[in-house]
C-alpha cells in the first residue's frame, strides 16, 4: 500500500513539473513576460553594397558588391550561397546544387558578418541569397535583380528652319507603329528601368585629340531629362551650316550607361536655303581615334530594343 502511495505522488509531482508543456495549457503572464525578453530574431538582416530599391524591389549593377548579413545576436557558424542561375519558374526550395558559396568574415562579437561576390555576367536576373546557420529550420532567402545590361533608344535626327535665320536639330526617340500591334516606343530600359537621359552638342570633333568630350571641346548646347521619351531642340541658338558632333547618354537606376555619337552634317540657312542634315552614327574606339564614324549616312543612331538574356 505504502509503495503504491508512492508511485501517485511521483506521478502527481511530474504532472505538476510539465503542466507547461502539456497541450492545451496556457502558460502564465510572468512565462509570457519571460518569452519576451528572450526572444531570438532567427533570420538575420542582409545588405547589399551600392543596391537601389525600385517599386519595392531591390536591383544591384553587375559587378563585385558587399553582401553584409546583421544578427541580432551572436551567430555562429554562418554560410552565405548564391545560385549560379536565375529563378526558373518551378524550381525545387531550397539552395540549389550549384550554388556558390560566399566566404564570409565576422567581427568580433559574431553578430555582423561580410563577404565579396562578383555578379558580372548577367543581363537581367533574378536571384536569391540564402543564409544558413544552425538555428534556421531552413535557409533564409532574400530576393534581389541584378541589372548588367544599360537602356537602350532609337533617336532620329530631323533639322527644322527657325523661326528667324538659322536651322535647328531635333533629336527624339522613335516610335514603332505595327496596325496589328500596340505601338513601341524605342526608348527604356529592360531591367531596373531608365533614370535620367542628355543630350550634348559641339561645334567641333571633340575627340579628335582626346577621348574625353567635354575635356576636346566646349559645348554649344545640351538637354538633359529623366525617363522616356527622349525630345531635345537645339533652337537656342540657331545654328548654321557646319558639322555637329552629338554626344547621347541614356543611364538606368543602377549607374550603367549606354552613350550613342552622332555626326551631324548641317546644310542651309533656314531663310533662302531649307536645312538639312546628313548623319553618320559612331561606335566607341580606343584611342587616338575615340570613335569611329559611319560611312554611310542614317536616320537614326541607336537601337529600338536590345535582346534580355539573365545568366550568370
Amino acid at each position: 500500500m505504502k509503495k503504491l502511495l508512492l508511485v501517485l505522488l511521483v506521478a502527481a509531482l511530474a504532472a505538476f513539473l510539465f503542466v507547461g508543456c502539456l497541450p492545451g495549457v496556457t502558460p502564465s503572464d510572468d512565462e509570457d513576460e519571460d518569452e519576451d525578453e528572450v526572444e531570438i530574431e532567427i533570420c538575420p538582416t542582409l545588405t547589399i553594397s551600392d543596391s537601389v530599391d525600385v517599386a519595392g524591389k531591390t536591383y544591384i549593377k553587375a559587378g563585385s558588391h558587399t553582401i553584409t548579413v546583421t544578427f541580432a545576436v551572436p551567430t555562429e557558424p554562418v554560410s552565405l550561397w548564391v545560385p549560379a542561375k536565375c529563378v526558373e519558374k518551378g524550381a525545387p526550395e531550397g539552395v540549389p546544387d550549384d550554388a556558390y558559396e560566399v566566404v564570409l568574415y565576422p567581427d568580433a562579437d559574431k553578430k555582423v558578418y561580410t563577404g565579396e561576390f562578383d555578379f558580372s555576367g548577367v543581363e537581367c536576373c533574378e536571384l536569391y541569397l540564402y543564409v544558413l546557420t544552425c538555428e534556421t529550420c531552413a535557409p533564409c532567402k532574400y530576393p534581389f535583380i541584378v541589372d548588367g545590361v544599360g537602356p537602350y533608344a532609337e533617336i532620329e535626327i530631323t533639322v527644322d528652319d527657325c523661326e528667324c535665320v538659322g536651322c535647328e536639330i531635333v533629336f527624339s526617340s522613335a516610335t514603332v507603329i505595327d496596325p496589328c500591334l500596340p505601338d513601341v516606343e524605342c526608348c527604356d530600359d529592360d531591367c531596373s528601368g531608365l533614370a535620367h537621359w542628355s543630350m550634348v552638342l559641339y561645334d567641333g570633333d571633340p575627340f579628335d585629340e582626346c577621348c574625353d568630350p567635354d575635356i576636346c571641346e566646349e559645348p554649344i548646347g545640351s538637354c538633359s531629362e529623366t525617363g522616356c521619351p527622349i525630345y531635345c531642340v537645339t533652337d537656342d541658338p540657331c545654328l548654321t551650316a557646319d558639322t555637329y558632333y552629338a554626344v547621347i547618354t541614356l543611364v538606368d537606376e543602377v549607374g550603367n550607361e549606354t552613350v550613342y555619337y552622332a555626326k551631324i552634317v548641317l546644310s542651309g540657312d533656314g531663310s533662302t536655303d531649307d536645312c538639312a542634315v546628313l548623319v553618320y552614327e559612331g561606335t566607341a574606339a580606343d584611342a587616338p581615334d575615340c570613335v569611329d564614324w559611319d560611312t554611310e549616312t542614317t536616320d537614326t543612331v541607336g537601337v529600338c530594343t536590345p535582346d534580355i538574356v539573365g545568366v550568370l
